[in-house]
């Protein structure tokens, strides 16, 4: 059962790259009493460990960061000009509400030029983050002093519930946090085969920095990690382009932009998905990329990595969606891995 309530609260926090310290601290107190230890790197990396029967490890890793932006400029009429932390969609943010994180949270609207004093050629060109700028409602002197250029910018939107799909701001990538901690939760009163690194990463919007660092310091043998992918199964969009659908459960992931998967992992992950007649799909990705690099890659030699999607829609927008059905299938997939990873024969064949 999806607690929605939870979910919309770690939604609605802010945590811009870099500055995913409101994140870090919910994260925190949500598992306080579930795991045997809760750590933090000098990145700000946390990483909740709950102890196995053997000292092999199992790291997860689920991005807490969310694409935001940063304020550049103040013009004299008080207006701000910011700077992209992660990939927008420039088109869906038109009249969109923001909050600038300044001495105190300040809510803001974006803006562009009118259409209707658009030039001709204006009106054909895709808009350019740099075409926005900040209203306020304030004045210079305002302005000036609550907000400094330096100061970052989210997005502002409450989740709803819509038919059996929730939609709101940030779900990229805060269903993932979700379900991470809906996990360790479950396992809280469970033996586990290996030690489990549960593992809240920083900054992935802006290169995957927090999961190479974590990486790196545990050296995990295993690793899963977790992320929203595509679901393009839209109007005017061909089927073969789909990549997911909404609704046919947790995407295995084959590969993306910077991974392919290792395909002891994903076999594994198919294999616990039949046995548990849990709904899945599988995530073919031609472009973009997850932690899942970074596990991969930055544990010192290699790790046997391979990662869990949920499908979503209007990714990198205002406001994205999922299906409930495929998060509860996704969080019963994670827990079966878990609880099963040393069932499976890992040699190459």
């Amino acid at each position: 059962m999806v607690d929605v309530e939870l979910l919309s609260k770690i939604c609605k926090v802010p945590g811009a790259p870099g500055y995913e310290q409101r994140v870090r601290e919910l994260i925190i107190k949500e598992l306080d009493g579930y795991v045997d230890e809760i750590e933090l790197d000098p990145m700000g990396n946390v990483i909740a460990i709950k102890r196995g029967a053997d000292d092999t490890k199992v790291m997860l890793a689920s991005h807490m960061d969310e694409i935001s932006f940063v304020v550049s400029y103040i013009d004299d009429d008080g207006f701000l000009r910011i700077h992209p932390l992660g990939g927008f969609d420039p088109k869906t943010l038109t009249a969109q509400r923001v909050i600038v994180h300044g001495k105190k949270d300040v809510m803001g609207v974006m803006g562009s030029k009118p259409i209707h004093i658009m030039k001709p050629e204006e009106r054909k060109k895709m808009p350019a983050v740099t075409d926005f700028f900040i209203d306020t409602g304030l004045s210079k002197k305002e302005v000036d002093k609550l907000i400094s250029p330096g100061d970052v910018v989210t997005r502002e939107r409450e989740l709803i519930e819509m038919g059996k799909c929730v939609n709101s701001k940030s779900l990229d990538n805060r269903v993932s946090v979700y379900i991470q901690i809906e996990v360790m939760k479950m396992l809280a009163d469970k033996k586990v085969p290996y030690d489990i690194y549960a593992t809240f990463t920083v900054q992935e919007e802006i290169g995957l920095r927090g999961a190479i660092a974590s990486a790196s310091g545990i050296n995990p043998d295993f690793a899963i990690a977790m992320d929203v992918t595509l679901a393009c199964d839209v109007p005017d969009t061909l089927p073969q382009n789909h990549i997911t659908k909404l609704g046919q459960g947790t995407a295995i992931k084959v590969l993306d932009g910077m991974t392919v998967c290792d395909y002891r992992m994903i076999n594994f992950m198919k294999e616990q998905a039949n046995k548990k007649k849990i709904p899945h799909q599988m995530e073919i990705l031609p472009a973009g990329g997850t932690d899942t690099a970074g596990l991969q890659r930055h544990a010192n030699g290699g790790s046997i990595a391979g990662a869990l999607s949920i499908p979503l829609r209007y990714m990198h927008s205002h406001i994205e969606m999922v299906n409930k059905s495929d998060i509860q299938a996704t969080m019963d997939l994670l827990k079966a891995c878990l609880l099963n990873i040393d069932k499976y024969n890992w040699n190459f064949r």
